[in-house]
Parts: structure tokens; C-alpha cells; sequence
């Protein structure tokens, strides 16, 4: 299965990527429907990194860091073992989130600001009033 999907993900861009996924779904369509039909349904979600710039694919299409804070959860409660009551497991969860939220805008950084730049000029670009093309849009609406 991973070798059916890794392509999409290392594609160099969306119309490599979209046609990678196209083949893995042919492939999957005889043995596995279910999941081809999933694949196809989540086309979209699957490909959305690639609307970032290529730097930063390698980051979006990973969920490590994910995975990452999912098993610090799991150490952490493990530790507890029984909980008297949920609002007691969810307050020890809340306090690693907001552990990790602070350690994230504080200590490291997933996209540095360097690598955001790109992204920030584009949505200046775009939210800027005097940009012609976004005027016309409005106006003729």
C-alpha cells in the first residue's frame, strides 16, 4: 500500500501528483474498492499541500509532529494510570497542549520565518487595496 502511495507525496508537482493518484486507485479498484473510493474522495485533502510552495512540502505532508505529541499524551497518562473522573484526564491533556502550543511559539519552529516569507508577500499582496485585479473582482460583482 505505502509503495502505491508514496509517489503522490515525492511527485514534483499537483498534475504529477494527481496522475500518481489516478494510478494507485486503478491499482487499488479490483482488490480494495472501499479504499480507492476513499482515495478518490479525499483527491483534494490529499493534494492540498501542493499549494504551498515546494520548501515547505516536505513539512505539510508529514504528520510527525503529530504522532509526536500523540505519544507524549500516551506517556504522560500513562504515568497517571486510573483517572478519577474524564474532567481530570482532560485537564492533565488540556495542560500538554498548552505545554506544547507555548514550547512551538517559543522554543522551535515548525516553518521558520524565512521559509513564511514567500506566503506572507502573497497575502499582502492580495489583501492590498490599491491591487487592481482584486478592485475590478469586487466591482464588477
Amino acid at each position: 500500500m505505502a509503495a502505491l502511495i508514496r509517489p503522490v507525496f515525492n511527485a514534483g508537482d499537483r498534475d504529477e501528483a494527481r496522475a500518481k493518484l489516478g494510478e494507485a486507485v486503478a491499482a487499488l479498484e479490483d482488490r480494495l474498492p472501499k479504499v480507492a473510493q476513499i482515495l478518490t474522495d479525499a483527491e483534494e485533502d490529499i493534494l492540498a499541500f501542493y499549494a504551498f510552495p515546494a520548501a515547505h512540502w516536505r513539512k505539510l505532508r508529514s504528520t510527525n509532529p503529530l504522532e509526536r505529541f500523540n505519544r507524549e499524551i500516551g506517556r504522560r497518562t500513562d504515568v497517571v494510570g486510573i483517572f478519577p473522573d474524564d474532567a481530570s484526564l482532560i485537564r492533565l491533556v488540556g495542560m500538554i497542549c498548552l505545554e506544547q502550543n507555548d514550547e512551538w511559539l517559543v522554543g522551535r519552529r515548525y516553518l521558520s520565518a524565512a521559509a513564511m516569507e514567500p506566503l506572507l508577500e502573497q497575502r499582502l499582496h492580495r489583501d492590498d487595496p490599491t491591487n487592481d485585479e482584486e478592485v475590478k473582482a469586487l466591482t464588477t460583482a
